[in-house]
C-alpha cells in the first residue's frame, strides 16, 4: 500500500511512501505520520491511500510511524481541504494547514493528563491494612489504602487534600503493587465569563414557521437544495430560527456549526446559545489562547460538544457527523480570508455541506448579490421573513443633507448636525440610549501645514493622506502597512506651529460627543480600543445594562447586536464608502447602513435613524426606505451591464515587488501565457497599477479575469502561480471570487 503524504514544505506536492504492514490497519486519509525527508524526519498528513505509485517500489521510502502527538484530521475535512486548494489556487500545504489551529498542527501545546489511583487488588490491600494497622511509621500508607477502599478511584490532588500524605507513601505503595495508576487526558471547561439564564423555545411566528418547515424539508432530504437563504429583515427573529433548527439537528444525533462575522458578535451569540443549549457548545475565535484553542478543538474532536460557534475558522470544526452549518450575516466581507488560501467561508460552507450531506442556512437582512442570484436561479431555497418580531414598526429614517446646515460657530466642531444633536438630547432626557456610527477609526485622517503645504504621508505606501492621527496616543499610523510615527507638534518642513488635522474618526467623534453632551456616559468600540475579547464584552455589557448612554463605534457595532434600549442611531458621513473605486462599494454601503439602522427600535419604542451626508445618492435613498428589493434591482442592473459578479466569476491576480519595472514586466509575461485560454465568454484585463499602488515599499500590479467557464484558465493560473517561480523579489497572489480590487 502507498500513502500520499503532504508535509509542511510549501511545494504543492504529495510524496509517495510505502506503508509498513504493521501500520496498514491503523492508517487512513488524515492520519498524522512521521516520514523520512532527505536527511531529516518530518511530520505530515496522509491525503490518500492507493495501491500503486508511479515510482518503482525500490525508490520509495517507508513511513517511519504514526505521529502520536498530532491528532488525525477527519477524512471529510481532508476532502474539503483539497477542494479549497484546487478552487482557490492555493498550495495543498496551505489548505491543509488552514484546517487545523496552529496549537494542534505544530504540537507545541500538549494534552493535559491527569493520574487516577485505585486499589490494585482489594484482598491484598485488606491484608496489608490488618498487618500494619499498629505500625506507626506505616500509618500514612494504611490511611491512604483505607481511603481508596472507601472512595474508589481518585485523583492524587483529591486524596492529598483529605490526608496530607507524602509522595513517599504513594511511591512505596505503587512500587509494592498495592496501588494502580491510570492516566487520562483531561479537557478543562473553557469559562467564557458569560452568565446566562436558561430559556425555552419561543412559539414561532408565521414567517419563522415557514423557514423551519423548509429546514425540516432539507434535513429530511426531500428538498432540491441543501442550502437555504434566510432573507429576514433586521429584528425578524432569524436567531430563533437558528436555535430551533439546531435543536432539530441535535435530536437527530448530529452536530452544528454557527459562523458569525465579527468577534464582537461572539459573546452575545454565545449568551443566546448557552441559554438554550447549556454546555453543549464550544467557542472558537482568534482571541483564544493556544491552550484554549487546543482544548476547544479537542472537545469537538472527542465528541464532548455538538455545537461550535465562532468566526471564519470555526467552519473547520472537526465534527464527524455534521448536520447543519449556519452562516449569520452571510453577506459580510470578513468571511473572505485575505491570505492564502483566500477562501470565502460562506462558499466553503456550502461545499462542506454538500460533501457531508449537511444543511446550510445563509442568514442576512441584506443578502449578498451572489446568494440572491443563486436563490433566483434555484440553486438555493429562498425564505423571506419580512415582519419584525411582535410586528414592531420599522425605524423612522431621515437623511440630513449637511450642505444645508448653517455655518458652524468659530472653533466649534460641525461633526454632528444640529438635527442629530437635538435628537440625541431628546433621548438623553428620556433616559434612552443612542448609537453614533462612523466607519473610520482614529481622531483625524490627515495632517497638513497651511503655510508651506506639507502633508504627512506614509513613505512606504502610495495612498494620499493615509496617516491616521490618534490624539490619545499622539501618534500617526498607517492602516495599510501598520507603520507608526510620533505625531509632530509643528510642521516638520517649515516649523509652523499651527499645523492642522482634518477628517474625522471615531476618536474625534467620541471627543465631540463628550463636549456636546457633558453629562452623558459615553463608550467607544473600534479596533483601536478593542484589544481582546474581554474588551468587547466589558463595553457591550455596560451598554446592555444601561450604564452607557451613547455608544460610538465602527462597523463592529453595526451587526447583529440586540439592545432594546437603543431608540436612536446617528450615522456620521453615511456616504463614506461610496467613493471607493470598487464595483461592490454601493452594495457594501447599503448593507452597512441597513445593518446599523436595524440597531434602533428593537425594544418597545419605535426607533429613529439619521443619515448625515454631503451628497445626493440613490443608495442612501434606498437605505432610508429600507427598500432592499429596489436597491438590489438597481445594483444588479449596473453589474449585469458591466459584466461583473454575480453574472460572471472574477479572479484577481496581484503582482508585487520593490522594483516597479520588474513587476510590470513579469505581470505582462504572466498575462501573455494566459492568452491561450481566452474564449468568447472570458475577459482578461491586462496588468496595470492597482488602485493602492504601493504598500510597504512594494509596488502592486493587478490583472483580472472574469467571465463564465473559468475552470481551465483557473487551473492554468494555479500552475503558473505555484509551480513557476517568479524572479527573486516578486510575488504573485491569486484571489478567486475576489471581494475587493484594492
Amino acid at each position: 500500500m502507498i500513502a500520499k503524504v503532504i508535509t509542511d514544505i510549501s511545494l504543492d506536492k504529495e510524496f509517495d511512501y510505502l506503508v509498513p504492514p504493521e501500520l496498514a490497519d491503523s492508517l487512513r486519509p488524515g492520519s498524522a505520520v512521521t516520514v523520512p525527508f532527505g536527511k531529516s524526519r518530518r511530520t505530515g498528513y496522509i491525503l490518500s491511500l492507493v495501491e500503486k505509485s508511479s515510482y518503482s517500489p525500490d525508490k520509495l521510502k517507508a513511513l517511519t510511524g504514526i505521529a502520536a502527538d498530532r491528532p488525525a484530521i477527519p477524512e471529510n475535512l481532508i476532502r474539503l481541504g483539497r477542494w479549497i486548494a484546487d478552487y482557490y489556487c492555493a498550495s495543498q500545504e496551505h489548505s491543509i494547514r488552514t484546517l487545523l489551529p496552529a496549537a494542534i498542527r505544530t504540537g507545541r501545546v500538549k494534552e493535559k493528563k491527569c493520574r487516577f489511583y485505585s486499589i490494585a487488588d482489594r484482598e491484598t490491600a485488606e491484608k496489608y491494612i490488618i498487618a500494619n494497622a499498629k505500625v506507626t511509621r506505616l500509618a500514612k500508607r494504611v490511611e491512604l489504602l483505607q481511603m481508596l477502599l472507601r472512595k474508589g478511584e481518585s485523583r492524587k490532588g483529591d486524596l492529598a487534600t483529605e490526608t496530607g500524605f507524602s509522595m513517599a507513601a504513594f511511591d512505596a505503595l505503587c512500587k509494592a503493587g498495592l496501588i494502580s495508576v491510570r492516566e487520562e487526558a483531561v479537557t478543562p471547561e473553557f469559562d467564557s465569563g458569560i452568565e446566562t439564564l436558561p430559556d425555552s423555545p419561543l412559539p414561532p411566528s408565521p414567517d419563522q414557521q415557514k423557514a423551519l418547515d423548509q429546514i425540516t424539508e432539507m434535513l429530511s432530504g426531500r428538498s432540491t437544495s441543501h442550502v437555504q437563504l434566510l432573507y429576514g429583515t433586521t429584528n425578524s427573529g432569524k436567531t430563533e430560527v437558528y436555535l430551533q433548527a439546531i435543536s432539530k439537528v441535535l435530536s437527530m444525533g448530529k452536530a452544528a456549526i454557527v459562523l458569525v462575522p465579527e468577534i464582537s458578535l461572539t459573546p452575545q451569540t454565545v449568551r443566546r446559545f448557552r441559554a438554550r443549549f447549556g454546555t453543549k457548545l464550544s467557542v472558537l475565535h482568534s482571541r483564544l489562547s493556544d491552550r484554549e484553542r487546543f482544548d476547544e478543538w479537542n472537545k469537538i474532536n472527542s465528541g464532548k460538544v455538538q455545537i461550535a460557534i465562532g468566526a471564519r475558522s470555526a467552519l473547520f470544526a472537526p465534527f464527524k457527523n455534521l448536520g447543519l452549518i449556519v452562516v449569520d450575516e452571510e453577506h459580510d466581507s470578513s468571511y473572505k480570508q485575505s491570505e492564502s488560501p483566500r477562501y470565502h467561508a460562506r462558499d466553503v460552507a456550502v461545499v462542506r455541506g454538500k460533501l457531508e450531506n449537511a444543511c446550510v442556512i445563509l442568514g442576512s437582512a441584506t443578502p449578498s448579490a451572489e446568494s440572491l442570484y443563486n436563490a433566483k436561479e434555484g440553486k438555493f431555497m429562498l425564505c423571506r421573513m419580512a415582519v419584525q418580531v411582535d410586528n414592531k414598526p420599522a425605524p423612522l429614517i431621515r437623511i440630513v443633507d449637511r450642505r444645508l446646515d448653517p455655518p458652524p460657530e468659530p472653533g466649534v466642531s460641525n461633526l454632528l448636525s444640529p438635527i442629530l444633536i437635538h435628537a440625541v438630547e431628546e433621548r438623553l432626557e428620556r433616559a434612552e440610549q443612542c448609537i453614533l456610527f462612523l466607519n473610520r477609526r482614529g481622531y483625524a485622517r490627515s495632517l497638513c501645514c497651511p503655510q508651506c503645504g506639507y502633508e504627512a504621508r506614509c513613505p512606504e505606501c502610495s495612498v494620499n493622506y493615509n496617516y491616521t492621527y490618534s490624539r490619545s496616543r499622539e501618534i500617526l499610523s498607517c492602516h495599510l502597512c501598520g507603520g507608526v510615527v510620533p505625531a509632530p507638534h509643528s510642521c516638520p518642513e517649515c516649523g509652523f506651529q499651527d499645523i492642522r488635522y482634518s477628517g474625522s474618526g471615531t476618536e474625534k467623534l467620541e471627543s465631540c460627543a463628550r463636549g456636546i453632551f457633558p453629562g452623558a456616559r459615553i463608550g467607544r468600540m473600534d479596533s483601536d480600543m478593542m484589544r481582546s475579547a474581554e474588551d468587547y464584552e466589558v463595553v457591550l455589557d455596560k451598554f446592555r445594562r444601561g450604564k452607557l448612554d451613547i455608544l460610538v463605534g465602527t462597523q463592529m457595532i453595526a451587526k447583529g447586536l440586540h439592545f432594546p434600549g437603543v431608540t436612536l442611531v446617528g450615522v456620521v458621513n453615511a456616504d463614506l464608502g461610496l467613493s471607493m473605486p470598487d464595483f461592490r462599494a454601493q452594495e457594501r454601503t447599503f448593507q452597512m447602513l441597513t445593518q446599523v439602522a436595524g440597531r434602533a427600535g428593537r425594544g418597545e419604542k419605535r426607533g429613529e435613524v439619521i443619515f448625515q451626508t454631503m451628497r445626493d445618492s440613490e443608495v442612501l435613498r434606498f437605505a432610508a426606505e429600507l427598500d432592499f428589493d429596489g436597491f438590489s434591482k438597481f445594483d444588479l442592473e449596473f453589474r449585469e451591464m458591466l459584466n461583473y459578479p454575480p453574472y460572471t466569476r472574477l479572479i484577481a491576480i496581484f503582482f508585487k515587488g520593490e522594483k516597479e519595472s520588474e513587476v510590470a514586466s513579469y505581470a505582462a509575461g504572466f498575462a501573455e501565457k494566459l492568452e491561450a485560454y481566452r474564449h468568447e465568454n472570458l475577459r482578461i484585463t491586462p496588468p496595470a497599477p492597482a488602485p493602492v499602488e504601493k504598500i510597504r515599499n512594494q509596488f502592486r500590479y493587478l490583472m483580472t479575469v472574469r467571465g463564465t467557464g473559468l475552470k481551465k484558465i483557473r487551473e492554468a493560473i494555479r500552475i503558473l502561480a505555484l509551480h513557476h517561480l517568479p524572479p527573486s523579489g516578486i510575488s504573485v497572489a491569486v484571489d478567486v471570487d475576489a471581494q475587493s480590487l484594492m
